[in-house]
């Protein structure tokens, strides 16, 4: 059975006229943003989720189980019945993965998305307060069943499609064949897997993407035009861990470049690392900051002005972007990549690849870069290191930038959603 959530303070008022949403996902994606913007705009909305961690388990959760302290937000504690989550089931999923498909990583994503996606129809499939417009917002590889439910009950669905699928797979095959001996382990995805995601998108009357970038590459693989729809994601800035003005540098001190996120192929570091080789002479050093998914054997082509630090929680990315000057995102595919955002709240200008969210403008609050181009990323560096005057005129406008994708704006961009369905 699915727990649902009690009511922790008194009711927020809805508009009685609005459509229904029911948001299905797995995990804390963007921290809840979509049901936390549909109640921003008033509308009445269910949030379907794998676990939601309660009272107890926020208090008490530690160690590996502290992660899942973070599955709650308390703009969606209230009202009664707000949040469905099956938390033991989803434990289990957890397991199962663990177990079962341990070296078959994408299997199991297919088979915990069934089975939250069933859990999710049946779910619908009592409730008496769906009518003709209703909506459910859902997440890709986590929805088919409930997706055949919306169709065959004539219940619009809209379908959240995070990456840009084969295209991306396409592009991680391609650099293991340019730089063999990187990856730790070859992608291998099943044609299960993209099938499962296809089928996803031929039945949702909408698909949502994050940038232009994402949807140019779903429309190579067949989904028309009039179905996409770019939705930036939203941000939200801790004010207490914001970077201080620019213009404290020592004269002497290293300029320091800030990676962070996965350390793969598909962000290329593998491109970041042969920039800071042909820098190694200059005054620059490179902090790569995540989880370290390259072989031991690239791992040691580093020169001596890159660190690879590991992974690192969410209260100590803080102190990264405190000490950097500039952050940098050389991905050859993102659906979006948040950590631009958070960068520029920090105060910090962005180089990045035209492969992921519009966020950077070019020359304002940092550069764009081409994507597997080692030589752009050096000149730009060395444009840093020539002219330190760019550098407080473009931390003041990151940080201006990073203000703009706001909850409010993805509010509008869905009540904007809901009435192209509806029409």
């Amino acid at each position: 059975m699915p727990v649902l959530h009690p009511k922790v303070s008194g009711p927020t008022q809805q508009d009685a006229k609005a459509p229904s949403w029911f948001c299905a996902q797995i995990g804390a994606r963007e921290h809840y943003a979509i049901p936390r913007a549909l109640r921003e705009a008033r509308r009445p909305v269910r949030l379907y989720t794998d676990f939601w961690a309660g009272p107890l388990t926020r208090r008490l959760a530690t160690g590996k189980l502290r992660t899942l302290a973070t599955r709650f937000h308390p703009d969606l504690a209230q009202p009664t019945k707000l949040v469905c989550s099956w938390n033991w089931r989803s434990l289990g999923w957890e397991s199962l993965l663990r177990r079962k498909f341990a070296n078959q990583p994408y299997h199991g994503f297919i088979e915990v998305g069934r089975r939250f996606a069933t859990r999710v129809r049946e779910d619908l499939n009592r409730r008496i307060d769906l009518s003709n417009d209703s909506i459910l917002f859902a997440y890709d590889t986590g929805a088919l069943e409930s997706l055949a439910w919306c169709r065959e009950h004539k219940t619009k669905c809209v379908l959240n499609q995070m990456d840009p699928n084969r295209v991306e797979v396409e592009l991680v095959r391609a650099e293991e064949k340019c730089w063999p001996g990187w990856a730790l382990r070859s992608l291998e995805v099943p044609e299960e897997y993209f099938v499962r995601r296809e089928q996803e998108w031929a039945l949702a009357d909408r698909v949502v993407v994050n940038s232009e970038f994402s949807r140019q590459a779903l429309r190579q693989q067949g989904v028309t035009a009039e179905k996409l729809v770019v939705i930036p994601l939203c941000f939200e800035a801790r004010q207490e861990n914001q970077k201080l003005e620019m213009g404290n540098r020592k004269s002497n001190a290293p300029f320091r470049v800030l990676f962070l996120g996965q350390v793969i192929l598909r962000k290329g570091i593998q491109y970041l690392l042969a920039a800071a080789r042909q820098l190694k002479n200059e005054n620059i050093h490179f902090d790569v900051v995540g989880p370290l998914g390259i072989s031991e054997m690239a791992v040691k082509t580093a020169p001596s002005n890159l660190t690879f630090h590991g992974r690192a929680n969410r209260d100590q990315t803080a102190k990264w972007y405190q000490q950097a000057d500039v952050f940098v995102l050389p991905t050859l595919s993102d659906g979006f990549a948040l950590t631009q955002l958070e960068a520029m709240a920090h105060g910090l200008p962005v180089v990045a690849t035209p492969n992921c969210g519009a966020v950077v403008t070019n020359g304002q609050d940092g550069f764009i870069v081409p994507p597997r181009d080692a030589d752009a990323l050096t000149q730009t560096f060395r444009r840093y290191l020539a002219q330190p005057e760019l550098l407080p005129a473009q931390s003041a406008a990151a940080r201006e930038k990073s203000r703009q994708f706001t909850l409010a704006r993805l509010t509008k961009n869905l009540i904007q959603l809901e009435a192209s369905l509806l029409a």
